[in-house]
Parts: C-alpha cells; structure tokens; sequence
C-alpha cells in the first residue's frame, strides 16, 4: 500500500508545549504538529478497513522544503503516530512496525511531501517472537 500525504513533514517531539493541568505539568505537541495530524486526516481516512495489525516494514520518504537539518527518528515517530490516530496501522510498537527499511530525507522545496510504503513484513519476525 502506498499513500502520499501533501504536506510540509513535522515531528511531533520538536517544539512540545507544556501546559499545567489538574496541578501538575504536562507536555503536549505543538499547534504545528496538531495541525499536520488534521491535515493528515485527508490522506489517511478510510485507507483501510480495519487497522493492521500485522508485521509490516513502513517506508517513509519524507521530501523538505528547506535543506536544514532535521532528525529523521523523530520524523519517522510522527508518521507511525498519526498512522495510528487514524486507523490505519493498530498499534506502532514492534509487533506491528517490524521496520522502518527505505526510510530517507529528501529536498524538495516545490513539493514538500511523505511518502509511505507499507509492505508485510519478510524478516526474522516469527523467530526473534518466539524467543
């Protein structure tokens, strides 16, 4: 499965606003990050019908408007985030994501995009499990 989402990438991690409730401090992602993840919305809703649940390696292209430098981690967290928050994957932890293989950054500042290729999983999967 593949699905290209036109907008400028964000992480999530960057720029965490804290915000005190019930007494005590939390962190919470920034308006940039939560607009991304509406944004997102357009591009993810009803891509599946149910979430997969199943060993995949998600591929992400992540294309940049600028050449400065960004953390490709906290990029890649993002994705796996907001592939969650809509239904598309049932979970990012490592019996879902069996990796991230092919991820890369890229420069584009026309058409700043992420691209993501979800493939099953053709790894050791079932052996490291068992251990």
């Amino acid at each position: 499965m593949k699905v290209t989402i036109y907008e400028p990438p964000r992480t999530k991690k960057n720029s965490m606003q804290i915000v005190k409730a019930h007494g005590h401090y939390i962190l919470i992602p920034s308006k940039q990050y939560k607009g991304y993840e509406k944004a997102c919305g357009e591009y993810l809703e009803g891509v599946v019908d149910e979430p997969i649940s199943t060993p995949v390696n998600v591929k992400c292209e992540f294309y940049m408007p600028t050449k400065r430098k960004v953390d490709i981690s906290n990029l890649i967290s993002a994705v796996h985030d907001v592939l969650v928050h809509y239904g598309v994957l049932a979970d990012d932890n490592r019996d879902v994501i069996g990796s991230v293989d092919g991820s890369r950054v890229w420069y584009d500042k026309d058409n700043p995009r992420t691209e993501i290729t979800i493939t099953r999983y053709e790894g050791e999967y079932e052996t490291w499990k068992q251990k």
